[in-house]
């Protein structure tokens, strides 16, 4: 899929010939870099990926951040399939947690590679609740009273525009979702925390994105949200290339310069 890269340069080159480019102005084309698309997880919104995006931003990569709207994989994957649309060149698609079911649901001709961050990777027909099954995955403490419900007005994907949502309880956020930060950065990521509908971890995936797109995946070894053992089994199912890191669900807050390398790694390793 590099063959998008390949006509950009084409493209400055044909510009370059034309004489159009200032004499000292340097090659037309510095480096060829795809442009890098995040897509965060439920009880998260943009910002949680703001040190991930600055990181790759000095690395010298285009980063877009969608809004994911948190309705159900079908839904939100075609809201970033909008995004993507606009987007003139390839992609290197991310996802964080729930993002990564969405990005699963993702297929968008403009896609080289994806890269999954302590993230769901669902098969067909799978749901993401069963990816959390206690009995092969021990360990995630996303059940009540840390998971907490509530109804939500003004929802259009909703029966009489009402869903029902749910949230980390805030007593419990710092603890559960991301320990390896500080205080005050938790009480910043829980002021950011958006609901997810309650049936978007029971909606079955559709055909996955990785079954055709080369893949990357971090697992969190210390993550109570999504088990490590249950990243790794689905990063393995996908194919991805596998890095581990000691952190907590929240990976790409309290290490993202580790992040960016990630994605970095994948774009350079996609043929």
């Amino acid at each position: 899929m590099r063959h998008l890269r390949l006509r950009t340069a084409v493209a400055a080159c044909a510009i370059a010939a034309a004489g159009t480019l200032t004499v000292g102005a340097g090659p037309a084309l510095a480096q060829d870099l795809p442009t890098v698309v995040l897509v965060h997880g439920a009880f998260a919104d943009t910002t949680s990926w703001d040190a991930v995006a600055a990181d790759l931003r000095g690395r010298g990569y285009e980063v877009v951040v969608p809004d994911n709207p948190l309705r159900g994989p079908a839904y939100d994957s075609a809201a970033i399939e909008k995004v993507l649309a606009d987007i003139p060149g390839p992609v290197v698609l991310v996802g964080h947690s729930y993002g990564g079911a969405v990005i699963t649901n993702v297929h968008s001709p403009n896609v080289e590679v994806l890269v999954y961050v302590a993230a769901f990777a669902p098969a067909q027909g799978e749901p993401v609740m069963l990816n959390l099954d206690p009995i092969r995955f021990p360990g995630s403490q996303l059940l009540p009273p840390v998971l907490q419900v509530k109804v939500v007005e003004n929802d259009p994907t909703g029966i009489a525009g009402r869903n029902l949502d749910g949230y980390i309880n805030p007593a419990d956020f710092h603890r559960v979702f991301a320990p390896d930060v500080s205080d005050a950065t938790a009480a910043d990521m829980l002021a950011h925390q958006r609901s997810a509908a309650l049936v978007a971890n029971l909606e079955p995936s559709g055909p996955p994105s990785w079954a055709s797109t080369p893949s990357w995946a971090m697992v969190a070894q210390n993550d109570q949200v999504i088990p490590a053992a249950s990243e790794r089994f689905m990063a393995t199912r996908a194919g991805a290339q596998i890095t581990e890191v000691p952190a907590s669900h929240a990976v790409l807050v309290s290490q993202p310069g580790a992040v960016a390398d990630l994605v970095g790694q994948a774009d350079q390793a996609t043929p």
